[in-house]
């Protein structure tokens, strides 16, 4: 895959902008103790460009599941939907915290299709939230 340079007065702005944490799953950098990725909302192979209104920050993992994609199928409906956009939409509209902060819920068919493509509830991830609630660290406050 090829690593679009971005410049890094646009990636402070990016990750100030995100709170530091991922724009899908709501992990913030200092508890995936990672350095957050810069996420192409319109992928590059699609035409999205390097520009501050079509970036926003993600994990790692949330990021490696998106790849290059832009919808993904609600599972309830069959329906190809956009994936969650998290620069303009608010993450509470399309879901919610279940199991006291372990997964998350998607409550819209955009919502769903985003859990499902991005693999948000993944048992790692389940497993490492259940021990980041009992730090008190986890479900993040929006």
């Amino acid at each position: 895959m090829n690593r679009v340079p971005i410049p890094p007065e646009l990636r402070i702005k990016v990750a100030e902008t995100a709170q530091y944490r991922c724009g899908y799953c709501l992990t913030p950098e200092w508890i995936a103790g990672t350095p957050m990725e810069i996420d192409h909302l319109i992928p590059v192979s699609l035409g999205g460009q390097t520009e501050e209104n079509n970036l926003w920050l993600a994990c790692s993992l949330c990021n490696k599941h998106k790849a290059n994609r832009m919808t993904a199928v609600d599972p309830i409906t069959g329906q190809h939907m956009p994936l969650f956009n998290p620069r303009w939409q608010i993450w509470q509209e399309h879901f919610q915290w279940a199991a006291k902060g372990a997964q998350i819920i998607g409550i819209t068919p955009i919502g769903r299709a985003t859990v499902a493509a991005l693999r948000l509830n993944q048992p790692s991830l389940v497993n490492a939230r259940r021990y980041w609630i009992q730090a008190g660290w986890h479900p993040p406050l929006r």
